[in-house]
């Protein structure tokens, strides 16, 4: 066989091989939610290494989103097909660790701010989301400076999402006293 065939032919393989991936691959289903029947407890997605956020507005396929854990801001946009040409970046963190369960809304420019409740930072009583909020956001806890603040976001971006309130222990400079403080200003996820 001749040269440029054998070229010819490798291009048309490469050339079938990306079209049946690219037209007929399938997405990935998502992690279902396992049940331990033995000790009655559910194993839920974050468990199980991934996590499924809401993404809408200025995204091309707005819905449910399906990432590993530890994953950002920005993947889970590129995930909904990437935002519109009018979507305002500015107004959301791109960097920001997702968390199982919260919507990320993306306005359009010139919309109002998206209010901290659909954003994912307020919990709807109010409390603060310490899995999503900004350091400015985490001083609003009281007894909290922006010290403290910073070392509770450096530690959830280092080590992963809050799991429960007691988890906040961890962090260098919050004992039980300061836990106890925050205690109730405090939403996790």
């Amino acid at each position: 066989m001749q040269p440029q065939h054998l070229v010819a032919g490798g291009v048309a393989l490469l050339i079938a091989v990306a079209s049946g991936v690219w037209f007929g691959g399938k997405p990935t289903e998502p992690t279902p939610v396992v049940i331990n029947r033995e000790t009655s407890t559910a194993v839920t997605r974050s468990q199980a290494g991934r996590s499924t956020v809401h993404v809408s507005g200025a995204v091309a396929a707005p819905g449910l989103v399906d990432l590993a854990d530890g994953a950002r801001v920005a993947e889970a946009l590129a995930a909904a097909g990437g935002t519109l040409p009018t979507a305002d970046l500015t107004a959301i963190n791109l960097a920001a660790p997702i968390v199982d369960g919260t919507l990320i809304v993306v306005p359009r420019r010139g919309e109002s701010p998206v209010p901290a409740a659909l954003s994912g930072v307020q919990a709807e009583d109010g409390r603060v989301r310490v899995n999503v909020a900004s350091v400015e956001e985490i001083t609003s806890l009281p007894g909290i400076g922006p010290v403290l603040a910073e070392r509770i976001a450096d530690y959830r971006d280092e080590n992963g999402p809050f799991v429960v309130v007691e988890d906040l222990l961890d962090v260098p400079g919050i004992g039980e006293g300061k836990l106890a403080t925050i205690r109730d200003f405090v939403a996790i996820p």
